[in-house]
């Protein structure tokens, strides 16, 4: 539940940065959006193993984010989104040759 509150606080501070209440919508049109963020969950008791990056400079977004399943395998999502291309994603299953712990 931590992770998800932690994600979400993230989250509201990007939205609040670009929230300007004065009403000033010319600021708002000129304003050029930028953030990064990372986060990770290494929790060896319970297996959970996750992180995510992504980084956003104008109408560009890239990350990539990882999960260990329940075989062992990790699997890698890389993605990127953009005016021209869109939503593009890489999935990737990585088997590492041991079961789960």
């Amino acid at each position: 539940m931590f992770k998800i509150i932690a994600l979400l606080a993230c989250l509201a501070v990007v939205v609040s940065a670009q929230y300007h209440p004065s009403g000033d919508h010319k600021e708002e049109a000129h304003a050029h959006p930028k953030y990064k963020f990372e986060y990770g969950v290494h929790d060896s008791h319970t297996g959970d193993h996750k992180a995510q990056w992504e980084i956003r400079d104008g109408d560009v977004v890239k990350g990539q984010y990882s999960l260990i399943e329940a075989d062992g395998s990790e699997r890698i999502v890389d993605y990127k989104a953009d005016d021209h291309n869109g939503f593009e994603a890489v999935v990737k299953n990585v088997h590492h040759g041991h079961g789960p712990h």
